[in-house]
């Protein structure tokens, strides 16, 4: 049938076995499919859960409602919602439904595809363990709810993630992570006891599936171009995950640890082109606007260029919170070849005069089969390549001390503030984010 997907086909075959009339179902299918070009301009509906959680104890009901595309109440299409239990249409058509079975539930609007599926899982112990039905992402509040049987009171209760206890309160109340990471994400599981009417043995609820959903990836700074007003164009590139596409970021640009671009909108940084030969040691930062979540680019690698820096010298990885440069070594250049002379070892000579057996003999031999030693060193030719390697890295460096200093007294060189340089230490001190720690999988 044109314009009816096949599981839309399925369920008719389901329904009219299930000896309700074909001209029913029929007339459903019809109903739900798409007009011409419709299809392709809806997007799924979104399937919501009161209360928000995926696990309730037997006998509770939840109310899931479809929120997308519905038709005019003025058209005549008695029937604008199809839900699902499994692959079984259940007989609601409302935007609304309240159901207690435990299994996975979509709906489905006219000319939409179906919705992503909420599982709902149904148990019969005393505590359990409920999580949301949504996706929690980076920079976003996870929380976890241990609920005892209809709602008795919990005591000691203990909050476990991969077997590690991580929160304990005395009586019933939810763990709650302020702005998920990454690592939060695991197995997660609640412990306590109740009054049933006496104290009980700790009780267990069963462990439950957290994955906190990356809501980018680390930026990365590329060149874009060469700019009309002189200098070169580049760019902090990043995706946001799908499902939260309208979420805005800023951006900001370094050159090594100083803040050449504070946060603004704009992607992109028109790098002078009095640095243009230093466009290696740029980096930037993708962040929302609450700085809730923040991560860093490596350094910009020009095309056809293999690595500039060695990893001891190599911008910091891309972190989910900010970390202090300083952290590492800024240095653009490799470090220094060491030129320590190796150790020489003093053996006494067989043959000098002053060697003696230490039991008072003559001159000590070396045992059998072996020889002395030879004293260890540089030849003459090795140890002066050594040096002027030296001496060459020492003027590099004091060139580059003498630049900087130079731009320190220039005004115009930091005119953001006001002649006045900014340490790593003194920028990241205030733009140091909550630590690390990790949506739950829907």
């Amino acid at each position: 049938m044109h314009g009816v997907s096949d599981g839309q086909c399925r369920d008719f075959c389901a329904t009219a076995a299930a000896g309700r009339p074909v001209m029913w179902a029929l007339a459903t299918l019809l109903l739900l499919a798409p007009s011409s070009g419709q299809a392709a301009a809806l997007e799924k509906p979104t399937l919501s859960l009161q209360p928000p959680w995926t696990t309730i104890f037997k006998g509770e009901r939840v109310t899931l409602r479809c929120d997308g595309h519905h038709p005019l109440a003025l058209e005549l299409r008695p029937v604008s919602t199809l839900w699902y239990l499994g692959h079984l249409l259940l007989p609601s058509h409302g935007r609304t439904v309240q159901v207690q079975a435990p299994g996975p539930y979509r709906c489905q609007t006219r000319g939409a595809p179906v919705s992503d599926p909420v599982h709902l899982s149904v148990s019969s112990d005393w505590l359990i363990l409920q999580v949301p039905y949504a996706a929690v992402f980076e920079g976003e509040p996870l929380v976890l709810r241990c609920r005892g049987w209809y709602d008795k009171e919990v005591y000691k209760l203990h909050y476990y993630r991969d077997g590690q206890a991580v929160r304990y309160f005395h009586s019933s109340a939810n763990y709650t992570v302020p702005q998920a990471r990454a690592s939060d994400s695991g197995r997660y599981q609640c412990s306590g006891t109740m009054r049933i009417p006496v104290e009980s043995a700790p009780m267990f609820s069963s462990k439950v599936a957290v994955t906190v959903q990356e809501l980018f990836p680390a930026p990365v700074l590329k060149a874009a171009g060469r700019a009309e007003a002189g200098g070169v164009v580049v760019r902090c590139e990043t995706r946001l995950h799908p499902r939260k596409s309208a979420v805005p970021l800023q951006f900001a640009f370094y050159k090594y640890s100083r803040v050449v671009r504070r946060f603004d909108w704009g992607a992109e940084y028109r790098v002078p082109e009095s640095e243009a030969d230093e466009l290696e040691s740029h980096w930037c930062e993708a962040a929302t606007a609450s700085r809730s979540v923040r991560k860093r680019s490596a350094w910009l690698q020009l095309p056809g260029r293999g690595p500039s820096r060695d990893t001891s010298t190599a911008a910091p990885g891309p972190q989910a919170a900010p970390l202090a440069p300083g952290n590492k070594p800024l240095s653009f250049r490799k470090p220094l070849v060491s030129t320590s002379v190796p150790a020489v070892i003093s053996v006494p000579n067989a043959t000098s005069a002053g060697g003696r057996d230490p039991a008072g003999g003559g001159p000590s031999e070396a045992p059998a089969g072996c020889e002395p030693p030879k004293p260890l060193g540089h030849s003459a030719g090795a140890l002066q390549s050594d040096v002027d390697v030296l001496l060459r890295e020492m003027r590099l460096l004091k060139g580059l001390l003498s630049r900087v200093v130079r731009d320190m007294r220039d005004p115009r060189a930091f005119p953001e503030l006001g002649a006045a340089l900014q340490t790593p230490s003194a920028h990241w001190a205030g733009t140091q984010g909550v630590p690390e720690t990790g949506t739950v999988g829907s």
